[in-house]
């Protein structure tokens, strides 16, 4: 069984707690699972799109930065670019953006080079994947501080730990492959025929016209249309794609390739609870209430956590997508079983 450390903090305004409970579960982590940290030891975190008000701030990794720098550890902010247009597509664009937001305490590194194709192809011969595409720079590290924001997402049902493994370092190609199944509907009663859609899909899968509509062989199932559409009118077939079985076990898979050699320390920032991801260029509201810092040696175990924890306080199961902790847990990822240690 495996432990999940844990802070409580109902609020996200309660900055100064929640930089002190980041510090505080990194040095527990490390104390009570004997853990030695290597002397460069990057964070992978999440920039924020542009737009989105509700992603974890930079302020709020201050304190996993001051234990960083207390220990002569050295580390970066690390990422991969995103499959959609937008000002995370490139490595330059990329950067500017988490400049913007204020993630300035540590070196910015994109992970999957310029256009995100920058990769190694780590072998794991499962169910779905022989080999997964992973960012260059995180597949030769041996060690990782894998930060998360844990809220819901649109297919995954949840976003935490195994999403930012899985999505968080795929590179490009890795993110299409992961994709390919998800195919988006137009709603031809909604759609203004505006073109948006057309001009931010990267592979021109979509049609504009009376009837629009997006080829299902060319698209490869980003989302970026979803995204970017005013009128919402392209959504997913629930039917077929929505917390489909298949889609979570790729990113299982992904994310077994992600930690593949590596001793990682997990942590999860279980505020602004909102439905959707943080790549959402929009402002969105929270649908449940905050939680607090958890961390952990094991994603699946994290994860689990906080579902169970945001279960627990809005008195019903609020996110889905739990098929991803049972078939992560099946391929040896990590386990749900844990004991919750309060610090």
């Amino acid at each position: 069984m495996s432990t999940v450390y844990f802070v409580a903090i109902d609020s996200y305004n309660e900055t100064r707690e929640i930089q002190r409970a980041g510090k505080q579960l990194l040095s527990t982590i490390v104390e009570k699972e004997s853990l030695q940290l290597g002397a460069y030891v990057p964070m992978k975190v999440h920039f924020g799109e542009q737009g989105n008000i509700t992603f974890i701030g930079a302020e709020n990794y201050d304190g996993l930065v001051s234990y960083m720098h207390d220990h002569n550890i050295g580390s970066a902010f690390m990422e991969t670019n995103v499959l959609y247009s937008g000002s995370r597509m490139t490595r330059t664009m990329h950067a500017k953006l988490a400049q913007e937001h204020g993630f300035t305490q540590l070196p910015v590194v994109i992970a999957d080079g310029e256009h995100g194709d920058d990769y190694v192809e780590v072998a794991i011969n499962q169910k779905r994947f022989d080999s997964c595409k992973i960012g260059k720079e995180i597949a030769n590290q041996q060690q990782m501080l894998v930060v998360s924001h844990f809220k819901g997402h649109g297919l995954a049902g949840f976003g935490g730990a195994l999403k930012q493994l899985a999505m968080g370092c795929a590179a490009r190609g890795g993110k299409l492959a992961q994709h390919a199944n998800s195919k988006p509907l137009v709603n031809p009663f909604s759609c203004s025929q505006c073109g948006t859609c057309a001009k931010h899909c990267p592979v021109q899968a979509i049609s504009i016209g009376r009837w629009s509509h997006i080829d299902k062989k060319v698209c490869v199932g980003c989302a970026a249309c979803i995204a970017v559409c005013p009128k919402k009118a392209i959504l997913f077939n629930p039917l077929k794609v929505s917390l489909s079985k298949t889609f979570l076990e790729k990113m299982a898979e992904y994310a077994l390739a992600a930690q593949q050699g590596k001793q990682n320390v997990y942590i999860n920032f279980a505020f602004n609870l909102t439905k959707g991801c943080d790549c959402v260029g929009k402002k969105m509201k929270p649908v449940a209430g905050d939680v607090g810092v958890l961390a952990s040696t094991d994603p699946v175990a994290l994860d689990q956590a906080c579902l169970d924890l945001i279960d627990k306080r809005e008195g019903k199961r609020v996110f889905g997508g739990r098929h991803m902790l049972d078939y992560a847990e099946k391929i040896g990822l990590g386990q749900k079983a844990y004991s919750l240690m309060p610090v």
